[in-house]
């Protein structure tokens, strides 16, 4: 009898943890495509991908082409079904003059007929800018319309959904370490604003972060993010962390991870100096010197 007890409890502790082990293994598999010009794409894909696992259980395939040139054919589009065996797939690429209408179209028919997750950052915004129809498509999927940028300063995002799941936990106004403000001038019908930044440019207030729903897809989206200092923050991964377990359909209503998908743990994230130059201001010509009268 004793022998039966005991053979009981070695069966229910090893099927409490084999249970425990299938939860630690219900991960997300995400696709960042990354690449371009004009940022530090090399150490802000460690950033994304370090810091959302940290964050959410999710493994990471990492497509990083295009040197820093501004138009690129990403090669796992040539793929048939390239999207499939993921479930969510994270822009961060800038690709602006890429102009190859087709091409463009069915990358975001791709997204919206998938019901895949998808996440927009920063110069996503701006890539396939100078496209036609294609771009139309693409805008559609992003949520919003934007060609123009600010100068680059600190921005007081303010928080305008603090009841939506993405927005659990962010502050009611986070004043980034820096910044470069996306002028928006549309955003389209299934498009929910999140937050949003004053312009001092452009003297209006302009979103930052938002939801959008395209075709079957969930679209999470936010243009801040051009500085390594602001995407190595608490708040701004926090933020993109829920977005990624929203567009999956892994978020609970108070913010948190649904059991099973908590990620490792947050730990300071060490990038190196940034490869990305500052441009060289220009020096005014001088004035020539006045001849002697």
């Amino acid at each position: 009898m004793r022998y039966l007890s005991a053979l009981a409890m070695i069966v229910a502790i090893m099927f409490a943890t084999s249970s425990d082990a299938a939860e630690r293994k219900a991960k997300l598999h995400g696709l960042l495509i990354t690449g371009g010009c004009c940022h530090d794409y090399p150490n802000q894909k460690k950033i994304i991908s370090v810091g959302v696992s940290q964050r959410a259980s999710i493994d990471w395939t990492i497509i990083h082409e295009g040197g820093s040139g501004t138009s690129h054919n990403v090669s796992i589009y040539e793929k048939k079904d390239w999207h499939k065996g993921y479930d969510v797939i994270v822009h961060n690429e800038c690709f602006a003059k890429m102009k190859d209408d087709e091409y463009i179209a069915k990358i975001a028919n791709a997204h919206g007929d998938s019901g895949i997750g998808v996440i927009v950052i920063h110069c996503a915004m701006h890539t396939y800018r100078d496209g036609k129809e294609g771009t139309d498509l693409w805008r559609q999927m992003l949520g919003v319309r934007t060609r123009r940028h600010e100068g680059k300063k600190s921005l007081d995002v303010i928080n305008l959904k603090p009841e939506h799941p993405v927005m659990k936990g962010f502050p009611k106004e986070w004043k980034t370490p820096n910044g470069e403000l996306y002028m928006i001038e549309h955003t389209y019908p299934n498009t929910v604003p999140l937050a949003k930044a004053y312009g001092v440019g452009s003297k209006k207030d302009h979103t930052v972060i938002w939801a959008n729903t395209f075709g079957k897809s969930k679209v999470f989206g936010t243009t801040l993010g051009h500085h390594n200092e602001t995407m190595n923050n608490d708040v701004w991964l926090g933020v993109l962390s829920r977005g990624v377990l929203w567009v999956t359909g892994n978020l609970t209503d108070d913010g948190k991870p649904k059991k099973g998908y908590e990620g490792t743990g947050i730990k300071p994230i060490d990038v190196a100096k940034s490869p990305v130059k500052p441009k060289k201001k220009k020096k005014p010509a001088k004035k020539p010197a006045k001849k002697p009268e």
